[in-house]
């Protein structure tokens, strides 16, 4: 089945923002093997975007239409695929209704231009949008089944797992149900990771569940894809394939599936019934944003010590391992709290440069006593800004999981 993904919008087209919503989308496509055979941008022209619909409409079997169903003039993906329909557009009454009870709870009046997001061709199948007011529809132009999703981020990830590659798979006669599993892991590159697991059988051409990686540094996600009978036929084929990932990427992996490293690492304090504070240099407090807007953290985050330099933190001499222990330490007495993270960085001098890096230096304290980690990154200011914060919160999970704090990582530099 040939797919087509069409995003619309001035902004979009103009490079004012950043479409990241075509790789997302593209990339779920992949994920449950559903290849795309295109990629259109159009702004928000109802001229070009119906030339493009036509077009889209002769060429592929599937299009996915992201954006231009608000309610403003801009937004013209309803009237102009009622136009290449040769229909005209009509009230849905059902999302008129779902908009304006979605209003009155919040205690508003729906302003009249909304009115605009429930019109759709008179010929669409409504596709519904379980968390926003511009609500999907389907509809056929040419050979092609066209599927529109709002451009809202949230609302269209959604929309796309429930409900257009649901659609998608119905539509190719792929028969049966996905699963998606995805590990996440910090430490280990690409390659690496794809000779750890390369050998196992079940990755092979016929082996039935597909590996792949994308890399975003600093983690790498780890994906297994795989499409069964019946969800007892997924668990089945799944669970010893999981175990065996589980076994080689051991002490790397971070996170699975919707997890974060900063919910595991509250997961365990609140588990524990532990609190923390942080003392950060030169993550811009990276490691505190990350932490303290979660769930949970209210009764867990005491503190939180964002500095640009070691004087800030009382260090009078050079960033160590057990300079970050001993300020560690500090901040756990200061604070109250049971464990304590700090991560020190002694940046090199000069302009960013291939070999530009700095020493990073992590303390962790708790009732116990201390544990220091030291390593050398390198790649530019920003890389290791990230790469410092990555790390250090890392440190602070193997430590609550009683692992090894000091296990070389691939980005390490002697």
């Amino acid at each position: 089945m040939k797919i087509e993904i069409l995003c619309t919008g001035d902004e979009i087209l103009t490079g004012k923002t950043i479409n990241t919503n075509y790789s997302h989308i593209a990339r779920r496509l992949a994920d449950m093997g559903l290849g795309v055979h295109w990629g259109t941008t159009v702004g928000d022209d109802r001229t070009s975007l119906l030339e493009a619909f036509r077009q889209a409409g002769e060429r592929a079997d599937a299009v996915i239409v992201n954006g231009g169903l608000g309610p403003t003039v801009d937004d013209l993906s309803q009237e102009v695929a009622a136009e290449a329909c040769g229909v005209s557009l009509v009230l849905n009454d059902y999302w008129m209704t779902r908009m304006m009870e979605s209003y009155a709870r919040r205690g508003r009046v729906m302003p009249a231009n909304n009115r605009k997001q429930a019109m759709l061709p008179a010929n669409a199948e409504f596709i519904d949008n379980p968390i926003g007011t511009a609500c999907g529809f389907a509809v056929t132009i040419g050979r092609a089944r066209f599927l529109f999703t709002p451009g809202v981020p949230r609302e269209m990830r959604r929309m796309l797992d429930e409900q257009v590659i649901p659609r998608l798979l119905a539509l190719g006669g792929i028969r049966g149900v996905t699963k998606l599993k995805r590990f996440h892991t910090f430490g280990i590159g690409e390659s690496r990771a794809d000779e750890m697991l390369g050998s196992i059988e079940a990755f092979k051409q016929d082996g039935g569940i597909k590996l792949g990686f994308q890399a975003h540094y600093p983690q790498l996600e780890t994906k297994l894809a795989v499409r069964g009978d019946d969800e007892a036929d997924l668990a089945a084929r799944l669970a010893p394939v999981e175990a065996e990932v589980r076994k080689r990427l051991g002490n790397f992996i971070i996170a699975e599936d919707e997890q974060t490293l900063e919910g595991v690492i509250l997961g365990r304090l609140i588990a524990g019934g532990h609190t923390l504070a942080t003392a950060e240099m030169f993550t811009a407090g990276n490691i505190a944003a990350r932490l303290a807007p979660l769930p949970g953290a209210e009764k867990i985050f005491r503190r939180g010590v964002v500095a640009r330099n070691p004087i800030e933190l009382g260090l009078a001499g050079d960033v160590s391992a057990a300079a970050a222990a001993a300020i560690a330490q500090d901040q756990r007495e200061a604070s109250g709290a049971s464990h304590a993270l700090a991560v020190l960085m002694q940046l090199d001098e000069g302009a960013d440069r291939p070999d530009f890096g700095a020493t990073i230096c992590i303390g962790i304290a708790d009732a116990k006593g201390t544990v220091s980690r030291q390593a050398r990154l390198i790649g530019g200011r920003d890389w290791v800004r990230v790469g410092a914060a990555e790390l250090g919160l890392d440190c602070l999970r193997r430590h609550l999981l009683g692992l090894p704090v000091d296990e070389r990582i691939d980005f390490e530099r002697r």
